[in-house]
């Protein structure tokens, strides 16, 4: 598969500078918090470096402003020169990023650029490899909240490079009703129908309301509600293709549930809209990428 046919780095729009200077602080912290005993032991503090970051495997760039942040929160002074920006497609061997600058500072730094940028090529990378799997079918690929703690918005970031779309950001963001919340209203003896509506007459016009459904014979009840959204949740194929006809178009129909990228191209052909899928976020393999470092 083709993991580099769907990327758009021109689309692939950046976390906000501030929570991204926000989490190389606490990881070069965690990382040293009392210095680096070995630069410091071994390196003259005059003494600065030149270092080339690269990739070793193909796959798709992401997180190239935590390569920034990480050297220059370790040396405002430094020279940072991306050539690559996120969404790119990589070789081995390719360059992504050359800096100058004070070589303690370079080596502290390091490990830290190197572990954001493997971790958010590798969701971009797996990203892609799902988006090229649904290609043609008209259905879109979308994320969950099933992220890193504490790194969400990189890692919604990086599947925005991967050429896919994020769903909700938090719980504040929309209404999703899923099964849990259904079987709390239901163990209320409420209705299905009225209990929605209930939740659409307190929620601004501007929210958008989603329900989960895992039985077929949800739907008429779900569907009399007018929801936005209609998730069906492990569903097979032949349900899917079910549900999808029951919708008619009334409201957009989302697919979710054990996708792999085996199976997502038969999901996306039975008419979905979108497939949102947990594995972009919480099963990536980091992308191999390197640091050569030299005096200058």
């Amino acid at each position: 598969m083709n993991q580099r046919a769907s990327v758009h780095p021109e689309s692939a729009a950046p976390a906000p500078r501030a929570a991204v200077a926000a989490v190389v602080a606490a990881a070069l912290a965690e990382d040293a918090p009392w210095g680096d005993i070995s630069g410091e032991s071994s390196i003259p503090a005059s003494v600065t470096a030149r270092a080339e970051l690269a990739s070793r495997e193909a796959g798709v760039l992401a997180g190239t402003d935590c390569i920034v942040e990480a050297f220059r929160q370790a040396d405002p002074s430094a020279e940072i020169t991306l050539h690559l920006r996120d969404g790119a497609p990589l070789e081995p061997r390719i360059h992504i990023a050359t800096v100058s600058g004070n070589a303690r500072a370079i080596l502290r730094a390091e490990r830290i650029a190197l572990n954001f940028a493997q971790r958010l090529s590798g969701v971009a990378t797996l990203t892609a490899r799902y988006v090229a799997a649904v290609d043609g079918t008209g259905a879109r690929i979308a994320d969950t909240r099933k992220t890193t703690p504490g790194l969400r918005m990189l890692e919604r970031a990086a599947v925005r490079a991967g050429g896919a779309h994020n769903h909700r950001f938090s719980l504040s963001d929309a209404v999703m009703l899923k099964d849990n919340h259904l079987a709390v209203l239901k163990a209320q003896g409420l209705d299905l129908t009225e209990a929605i509506r209930a939740v659409r007459a307190r929620i601004p016009h501007t929210m958008h309301l989603e329900v989960e459904v895992d039985r077929l014979d949800q739907l008429p009840a779900v569907l009399a509600a007018e929801p936005d959204t209609v998730m069906l949740d492990n569903f097979d194929l032949a349900s899917l293709r079910e549900g999808v006809a029951l919708v008619g178009g009334r409201c957009v129909v989302e697919a979710s549930g054990g996708v792999t990228l085996e199976t997502v191209r038969a999901i996306a052909e039975t008419g979905v809209d979108v497939i949102s899928v947990g594995a972009l976020t919480h099963s990536a393999r980091a992308l191999d990428l390197g640091l050569d470092i030299g005096t200058v």
